[in-house]
């Protein structure tokens, strides 16, 4: 096999070094700045996000998946739920999620509980998605289980298709929504030089959020 070792794969971190003084008062303030840096610099999908479930078995598991909306209360994202992790954050609401926002030399973690989202936010945000994407919602019921072929989940997508017009409004799936990822602890990181990279974490805590300097 000709390929490169990748105990020999470097990238030097360079850049300007991440200052408390630089940091707001409060994580999703912060992330807000963060991601729209991100969004601006050209990065593909800097809403991409690693979100890891625990399994009733205990073991961990992650996927990517999408964010679909922040404020000052948590991130939102939307999925089967009756999908693999949709039952594993039914049965354990905590989560964690990384953005790996490598390309400018950034990641932020978030860790908390999730909650789920009312239907009216879920109704509101499925009316918003384009229809092939409203028939994959349909079509995807059995998400995460095994299927016999590609040609099963196409003929699946083809039947929906033809049950509402082309000008006529999808429903939300009832088992479809989505979830609210409460955070009570953030990490923002940032590479520097030689491996000091930056690291600061807010951590909830009954005064409110408290900041500190992690080591690398």
């Amino acid at each position: 096999m000709d390929h490169q070792n990748p105990a020999e794969l470097r990238k030097p971190y360079l850049g300007a070094p991440l200052r408390r003084r630089d940091l707001a008062d409060r994580p999703m303030a912060q992330f807000h700045v963060w991601f729209g840096e991100a969004h601006e610099s050209g990065l593909a999908e800097p809403n991409a996000m690693v979100l890891s479930s625990v399994e009733p078995s205990g073991m961990p598991r992650s996927r990517t998946v999408l964010m679909k909306g922040y404020d000052a209360t948590g991130l939102r994202f939307f999925t089967n739920y009756t999908s693999r992790k949709g039952r594993a954050l039914a049965a354990d609401p905590r989560a964690c999620v990384v953005f790996p926002w490598h390309a400018i030399r950034r990641q932020v973690l978030v860790a908390g509980r999730v909650e789920r989202l009312g239907d009216e936010e879920n109704d509101l945000y499925f009316a918003s998605r384009p229809r092939g994407s409203q028939l994959g919602a349909w079509a995807s019921e059995r998400q995460s289980r095994p299927v016999a072929d590609r040609a099963e989940l196409d003929r699946l997508y083809r039947g929906f298709d033809t049950v509402w017009r082309a000008d006529e409004p999808v429903p939300r799936p009832s088992y479809w929504g989505g979830f609210r990822l409460v955070p009570s602890e953030v990490e923002f990181w940032q590479g520097g030089e030689d491996r000091m990279h930056d690291r600061f974490r807010y951590l909830w805590t009954d005064g409110g959020w408290v900041v500190e300097r992690l080591a690398p």
